[in-house]
């Protein structure tokens, strides 16, 4: 990603560009520039909180500039919890706490994941006080109960890129990211095969859910996505975003999280071939 002209050449007639080259604390920033020498969109799929981080703070005010879109972590890890936490919030101005659980069934890491976790040596990070800070170590630990095929689920705060997606345009005194203990036990076992697919798409018999649960006083708001395969369904998701960015279906330009460009229901929404969406709003807190 140290040639220019390489990547000139690569993007020249372009109207977006999307990167899925990781790890994108390596390639990211390259991309990004090229993009904007280009004056075309850019998007990737990453799950490292400092690419995001890297992203926004280094391109916001030349993206605006240039009238161009940079949306980091537009994939099932960052930009899918980033729009169920919208629109779940709705109208809310502000939450007092979000919790993000992301359960799998299995996790059979590609080998892109595996690099990628093996480079990112960064302290996750949480907002706890309204602050962003390193998850406590060692880090808590959440039971939630989703719907079949899951059931009763052990999490451990794990944070990936949702994290700095959400706490750059959502106030809140809490938000942590939490994934299942057999998702993790799966992707820190070497042995642990890639995924094949099973079926004339190309996907994985895996399953995953995000529940996402917001809460205001004591107005507590839940919201579930369920799927196949979370490497597949990246492809909708960034596919969605690219589609509605050419027709200008966008809140403005900038380098922004995915709720600060679309219209988070509306984009769920044209989601539903490829997920299930389930919504409870209750009037108070219970105990999980």
């Amino acid at each position: 990603m140290e040639d220019d002209g390489a990547l000139d050449r690569a993007l020249a007639g372009a109207a977006a560009v999307i990167n899925c080259a990781g790890p994108f604390m390596d390639t990211a920033d390259a991309v990004v520039r090229a993009a904007l020498r280009a004056g075309i969109h850019y998007l990737d799929v990453t799950a490292e909180q400092p690419s995001v981080q890297a992203t926004f703070e280094h391109h916001e005010i030349a993206a605006r500039d240039a009238g161009i879109v940079i949306i980091p972590a537009m994939g099932f890890y960052g930009g899918l919890a980033d729009l169920l936490v919208a629109t779940v919030m709705g109208k809310w101005d502000h939450a007092d706490a979000i919790e993000i659980h992301v359960a799998l069934d299995s996790w059979l890491p590609t080998k892109g994941t595996r690099i990628t976790g093996e480079k990112n040596t960064a302290k996750r990070l949480a907002v706890s006080g309204g602050q962003m800070e390193p998850v406590h170590q060692p880090p808590a630990e959440k039971i939630s109960v989703l719907p079949a095929p899951f059931g009763r689920q052990t999490f451990v705060e794990l944070p990936f890129s949702e994290v700095p997606l959400i706490a750059r345009h959502v106030r809140t005194k809490e938000l942590h990211a939490f994934l299942s203990t057999t998702a993790l036990r799966d992707v820190r076992d070497p042995s642990t095969p890639a995924p094949q697919p099973v079926d004339e798409t190309g996907r994985s018999s895996q399953r995953f859910a995000v529940e996402v649960i917001v809460t205001q006083g004591d107005v507590r708001r839940r919201i579930i996505a369920q799927g196949q395969d979370i490497y597949a369904v990246t492809a909708p998701i960034i596919g969605e975003a690219v589609q509605r960015i050419l027709s200008g279906d966008i809140r403005g330009t900038g380098a922004k999280p995915p709720a600060a460009i679309f219209d988070a229901a509306s984009f769920l929404r044209a989601l539903e071939p490829h997920l299930s969406i389930e919504i409870e709003n209750a009037g108070a807190n219970r105990s999980r």
